[in-house]
């Protein structure tokens, strides 16, 4: 049976719901007057009183109307979208294929180039082919990261389930890139207690891992130390990437985690520039907090803070 604090808290609940609502949303009663509205509601329709009626003219693009019943009474909610989050979705979008198709192409127009030259007479194509497989490689990558990040944006990950110990993920990951890291000039040290967790699923935390680590190898430079750690900081557990490389410039700090961006000594490396995008979006979505710093000839540290 359902008593009178449960239907409180319940109450309490849809509240919530709707204050903390990014949209903007209201709720009218059956004579169309305001019962309750959303924060941004209030800021986007600042005329919109509670208990007034909602005049249709406010309704700046078609509403969505979402009609049900409370205890024999009829209400319904509206979700109210605006011009400018269609424009600026379509903004981003539009950027993010422009981004993608740019990336594309670099590898591609390589690829040509190589399997052109490789048809030449008097050339011998077997370093073409080799050269051109590796191009091939690239735009492989390049998609699988893109397909990648966006079934994260759309929910389709699942990915704080759980706590993992990071310890072992680190271990794994260090062995897995050992002749990469050798290759590079790279060596790379893991630290840290093997109780450590992250409330993040293995999977996921192993790709957060496996980026950072590649970051460090192909930006840092040669003669490099990588270190892989995890520590407990007061309430929170960091996962740490630090490198003794060449490192960021100030201006280049706030801007790795965006998608496709590299900094100036970053450009003619391989990579998609999508690795510490992913990083980012799984860390955050996991409840963490993602933290860059350094300096030009210091080397770059990256922190990863679940508190």
């Amino acid at each position: 049976m359902v008593n009178e604090e449960s239907l409180q808290v319940a109450a309490e609940r849809g509240r919530i719901l709707v204050e903390q609502s990014r949209e903007v949303v209201l709720v009218l009663d059956a004579e169309h007057r305001v019962l309750a509205a959303s924060r941004r509601a209030r800021e986007e329709l600042p005329s919109v009183e509670i208990g007034e009626p909602l005049h249709d003219e406010l309704l700046v693009s078609d509403p969505l109307f979402v009609p049900y019943e409370v205890d024999g009474r009829e209400e319904t909610l509206v979700y109210v979208g605006f011009p400018g989050d269609l424009r600026a979705y379509e903004e981003l979008r539009a950027g993010f294929t422009a981004a993608v198709s740019h990336e594309l192409r670099t590898p591609l127009a390589r690829l040509m180039a190589l399997l052109e030259t490789a048809l030449l007479p008097g050339e011998d194509p077997v370093p073409y082919i080799e050269q051109a497989a590796g191009q091939v490689e690239l735009v492989r990558e390049l998609i699988d990261e893109v397909l990648f990040l966006s079934e994260l944006e759309t929910g389709r990950e699942v990915v704080a389930l759980g706590a993992v110990p990071v310890r072992g993920v680190l271990d794994e990951v260090a062995t897995a890139l050992e002749e990469r890291a050798a290759r590079a000039d790279v060596t790379i040290v893991v630290e840290g207690s093997a109780d450590l967790k992250l409330p993040i699923r293995s999977r996921m935390l192993r790709v957060v891992v496996e980026n950072l680590a590649e970051n460090a190898l192909r930006y840092a430079g040669p003669r490099v130390t990588l270190t892989l750690a995890v520590e407990q900081a007061g309430d929170a557990v960091v996962l740490r990437a630090s490198d003794t490389g060449r490192g960021v410039s100030e201006q280049d700090l706030p801007r790795l985690f965006e998608r496709f961006y590299r900094a100036d000594q970053a450009r003619a490396s391989r990579g998609t520039g999508l690795g510490l995008a992913i990083v980012k979006h799984i860390v955050t979505a996991a409840g963490g907090e993602v933290e860059a710093s350094g300096a030009p000839g210091r080397g770059l540290e990256i922190r990863c803070v679940f508190s």
